[in-house]
């Protein structure tokens, strides 16, 4: 079964590199594309399912800002699962004062350029493998200004409420940019980070194990 996987803002398929998926599973990385002017997270999301083969069944996994899009994707095509990681399903659950950036567009203020050299410096400094590190830096120096630019906008503006069905939610508890108490996750990572999917390999790996199986058993 294939198993789609749409990477975070500033990141690419790269940060998927230390998933192991169980045999007879096939890993697709997503890529993104330009996106329009003005255009909305949802109309984003349903160009994105040209690169999805949804004659068959398959998985969908979403990171961060990915999980979104993947929730917007499983209203076209509904997945076998649905996978979010480091994510939320609905709008609502994003931080209160996600609204209050949107509303006063203070996103506008800081260069990308800092934002990006921010990032780094938190991955240099973070408790990932230096190996995850490197990968991690790699990808957000390689990352398009104005593609963060857009997709800083298009989440702060998303509004969504349905919840893709069945869906599987593996979320950690220290997480700093999507924080835990305000989601609904169907799997904690005690301490776990926002990119805990670099840090926590093992622990993410035990959960896709999981995960295949049950959608294997439901599809006997």
């Amino acid at each position: 079964m294939n198993v789609y996987f749409i990477s975070g803002l500033a990141a690419d398929g790269r940060v998927f590199q230390f998933i192991n998926l169980p045999e007879g599973y096939n890993k697709i990385y997503i890529d993104w594309i330009t996106p329009n002017k003005s255009e909305s997270l949802k109309e984003y999301a349903f160009r994105l399912t040209d690169q999805i083969n949804h004659e068959e069944p398959y998985i969908l996994v979403g990171l961060s800002m990915g999980g979104m899009l993947a929730s917007e994707i499983a209203k076209y095509f509904p997945p076998q699962l649905t996978v979010l990681i480091s994510s939320v399903p609905a709008s609502s659950q994003l931080p209160v004062y996600y609204k209050y950036v949107n509303r006063f567009k203070l996103y506008r203020l800081v260069p990308t350029k800092i934002l990006k050299s921010i990032s780094v410096a938190k991955r240099i400094f973070s408790t990932e493998t230096n190996e995850a590190k490197k990968v991690l830096v790699e990808v957000i120096r390689d990352s398009d200004p104005i593609f963060i630019r857009w997709a800083i906008q298009a989440i702060l503006e998303w509004e969504n409420e349905t919840i893709p069905q069945p869906i599987k939610h593996i979320h950690g508890t220290k997480d700093g940019i999507l924080p835990f108490k305000n989601t609904h996750p169907s799997h904690a990572i005690l301490n776990g980070t926002h990119l805990m999917l670099m840090s926590r390999i093992k622990e993410l790996n035990d959960f896709f194990e999981e995960v295949c199986t049950e959608v294997e058993n439901k599809s006997l």
